[in-house]
């Protein structure tokens, strides 16, 4: 792992911006994506190990934003200090900006989505595949026995009938620190660090903070619907525990119910560019922005639903080092993680039960779940998804 006082610390942001772009590109199943930043982050680069991956899955998913985001946002702090977490942040966040930046603008043109939405349709079929690869990958990493395998299917079935993913996470995690007494032992706890936290650590959340309240200011004085948008934006994802869905009904109840900046018909439209681009489905606020205050409405909605996010887990991890050896918390974090496997598997079967299934797109699923076995790069998979779907649907 680079360190951050590497003389090739600049050299090595562009490496993390430029990995995390490329994987950007196809981040589509949100956080289904997280198995293939671990791929990348630990079994290729090894800028971090299996142990501290699974304890950065843990954070992320008790704070909120979007969880794929956030892990981006993890391995870059691991692996390159504060500014490679935001260099990581940002690299994978930006294709899913760009995109959808262009199909707001138009959308703002011709209010047609049938071609947009039409060239994306075979990858609804694709992201199914990556999404239940991801379940099983990731669960068969985590499952240790009947245990956890009942508490991924109980998690999974609370959340397909609607439940909170938050207290999901909760449920779990209490769980997890009575179901695993005898899996996880107090022979296994190494020693807690009893050194004060230094207040250097949360030097880089503090000036990520200082940098939000400067920029909403600015739009404040610079125009009042910028200013709105940073501060709805900065508020929904404070709240947005449970990852990127749990900021959709969030969302919806500020810009339809509270300011009626828009129809329910069009935010629905937003959200349904956001469900075929790539990144986390909190995307939409680009598409709230732009239509709210054209491209910089769009950059500031998108920099304010991501920059909570990011300071939380900056103040986080940190404190998170100190009591990660505490068997206690060791048991509630299984727990969390394997309510992270049930998670995948509610959005897998909620996925698959929204795709109007034929012959082609059944062909279409098995092809993709047989090039993600034989470790086919995502990238041209995605890519020849989309050829054929443009050709054939």
């Amino acid at each position: 792992m680079v360190p951050p006082t590497s003389p090739h610390t600049l050299s090595f942001l562009g490496i993390l911006f430029y990995r995390f772009f490329r994987l950007g590109l196809t981040a589509f199943g949100g956080p289904a994506m997280i198995a293939y930043i671990r791929d990348m982050a630990v079994q290729k680069e090894k800028w971090l190990d299996q142990d501290s991956f699974k304890q950065g899955v843990a954070i992320c998913q008790t704070i909120p934003g979007a969880t794929a985001m956030q892990m981006a946002a993890y391995v870059g702090l691991r692996a390159g200090g504060a500014w490679g977490a935001i260099a990581a942040y940002v690299g994978f966040g930006l294709p899913a900006f760009v995109l959808m930046v262009l199909l707001s603008a138009l959308y703002g043109q011709s209010h047609d989505l049938a071609t947009v939405v039409s060239i994306f349709a075979g990858l609804q079929v694709i992201v199914v595949a990556m999404v239940a690869h991801a379940t099983v990958h990731f669960g068969r990493s985590t499952l240790r026995d009947w245990r956890d395998l009942g508490l991924g299917l109980v998690v999974a079935g609370f959340l397909l009938i609607g439940g909170n993913p938050l207290v999901a996470i909760l449920a779990a995690a209490l769980l997890g620190w009575l179901l695993f007494q005898q899996t996880i032992q107090p022979g296994q706890q190494q020693p807690q660090s009893r050194l004060p936290l230094a207040f250097s650590t949360l030097i880089p959340a503090l000036l990520l903070s200082l940098a939000l309240i400067l920029g909403i200011f600015l739009c404040f004085f610079l125009d009042q619907r910028l200013f709105d948008l940073a501060l709805m934006m900065t508020k929904i994802d404070f709240f947005a525990f449970g990852g990127g869905y749990a900021s959709v009904p969030l969302m919806f109840n500020e810009v339809v119910t509270g300011k009626q900046w828009m129809t329910s018909q069009t935010f629905m439209d937003g959200i349904a560019l956001g469900q075929v681009t790539p990144g986390p489905i909190v995307i939409t606020a680009t598409f709230v922005g732009f239509l709210q205050a054209g491209l910089p409405g769009a950059f500031v909605a998108t920099a304010a639903i991501f920059a909570p996010s990011l300071i939380l887990l900056t103040a986080v991890v940190p404190t998170f080092d100190r009591f990660r050896h505490n068997i206690f918390f060791q048991r509630a974090m299984h727990g969390i993680l394997v309510s992270f496997t049930g998670l995948l598997l509610s959005v897998t079967l909620r996925f698959a039960l929204a795709i109007p299934w034929n012959f082609f797109r059944v062909g279409l699923v098995a092809l993709a779940l047989l090039a993600l076995w034989r470790k086919v790069d995502i990238l041209w998979m995605v890519l020849a998804g989309t050829a054929v779907s443009a050709l054939l649907l």
